[in-house]
């Protein structure tokens, strides 16, 4: 199984160029294997850090109005670090340039402090199944909001924490590689969330009366629909899809601090079944509930799928993430799937759905889609109808949904 690095390790290159340090990406690329697609690496990729004035004239030429993209946390802080700070490549200078260059055009950035590259020295360390990381990151994001949140108005703490939790700390299947089945991935993510919440709370002591931006964290999420919708048991199972995926990290950041009940009634049922003497999920304290609660100025979302689903009891007697929902992923048949992602199922409709289940179920919060976008094979055709047709349809639904809340 092969699953593709994130975005920032997908464009950016130069993974050891002026003083970088290696990220868990770099090593897990590195070490080829099974898990690593043609032995292929991110070293060169788009060649972005060095291609960036070409990169301009793109984004001049497209008309875009924001444009998202990662900080390399290695980049800047070699070991991860404050006490090592990367001045040998001039890296500031670097980001400084990309921000100038976008802001002179009317472009605004819309930057993301962590995605999925973490320091391999942090790593080292224990990485996101550490607490340590969470005080690490903290820091990091106050030394990015202190040097470039006097241009900087929108910030993203983690992109995805789901996928980096689930993929890298319980499947192995992404970097850093971690197999720790029914574990892992809870550990990972109450860590990640705390160091959002932390972050957050930096911001909004330290810098947001003198810069007056927005902080937020990219959730992304299926749309679960139920295989049987006459089925009670798959009605649930489609919520605890709902629940597992998007509330795990929704609910305590913008409701209450705390993880979604189903979740925890189910993870605890499991473990008793099970033989564990407590939950697999890790609990909050009261003063963590009030730290996290209410940690986003908007809510960022990434779509791409919808998913029907059904019930499925688990009967493992081993500990899984992935069986602890008990549900089971269902791609239609009749969905159209992009040729470059056999999971990807082109289900427009979806997202309109989504985006009313956030409306309702977080309080109206200001939704930004942060990430939507269909792949196709390679070589891909110049005369893209397919892609045309895609975002045609999406923007439609999104629309409709627009509309409904504007009456």
């Amino acid at each position: 199984m092969f699953l593709l690095p994130p975005l920032l390790y997908l464009f950016s290159g130069g993974w050891d160029a002026d003083g970088k340090g290696p990220s868990v990406w770099d090593t897990f690329t590195h070490q080829g294997g099974d898990r690593v697609f043609k032995n292929q690496t991110g070293d060169v990729a788009c060649g972005s850090y060095t291609l960036w004035e070409e990169d301009l004239k793109c984004i001049k030429q497209l008309g875009l109005t924001h444009y998202r993209f990662s900080l390399s946390w290695s980049r800047l802080l070699p070991d991860g670090t404050t006490g090592f700070i990367n001045q040998k490549g001039n890296c500031v200078d670097y980001y400084d340039k990309v921000i100038d260059g976008l802001l002179a055009n009317g472009v605004t950035p819309v930057v993301t402090l962590y995605h999925f590259d973490l320091p391999q020295h942090l790593e080292d360390q224990g990485g996101w199944k550490s607490e340590a990381t969470v005080a690490a990151f903290d820091a990091y994001a106050q030394f990015c909001f202190r040097i470039f949140g006097d241009r900087v108005k929108i910030w993203l703490t983690i992109n995805e924490p789901y996928v980096h939790a689930s993929l890298g700390y319980e499947k192995g299947v992404n970097a850093p590689g971690v197999v720790e089945l029914g574990t892992g991935a809870y550990r990972a993510a109450h860590n990640m969330i705390k160091a959002h919440a932390a972050a957050w709370h930096s911001y909004n002591k330290l810098f947001r009366k003198n810069q007056g931006g927005l902080v937020s964290i990219a959730l992304n999420s299926d749309w679960a629909e139920p295989f049987d919708p006459n089925s009670p048991a798959d009605r649930e199972a489609a919520k605890r899809h709902m629940a597992f995926c998007l509330d795990w990290f929704a609910t305590p950041i913008f409701l209450d601090g705390d993880y979604p009940t189903i979740m925890k009634s189910k993870i605890s049922a499991l473990c008793k079944r099970q033989g564990f003497p407590s939950s697999r999920l890790p609990e909050f304290t009261d003063a963590e509930k009030m730290m996290i609660k209410g940690t986003a100025d908007f809510f960022a979302l990434n779509y791409y799928t919808t998913r029907k689903i059904k019930y499925q009891d688990n009967t493992n007697t081993q500990p899984s993430m992935s069986a602890d929902k008990e549900a089971e992923q269902v791609i239609d048949s009749s969905w159209p799937v992009a040729s470059g992602s056999s999971w990807l199922a082109v289900v427009p409709w979806g997202l309109r759905h989504l985006l009313k289940y956030i409306k309702d179920t977080y309080n109206h919060p200001i939704i930004y889609i942060t990430e939507n976008g269909f792949s196709q094979s390679d070589p891909a055709p110049l005369d893209d109808n397919q892609r045309w047709e895609y975002f045609r349809l999406t923007l439609q639904e999104i629309l409709k949904e627009v509309r409904l809340w504007d009456k």
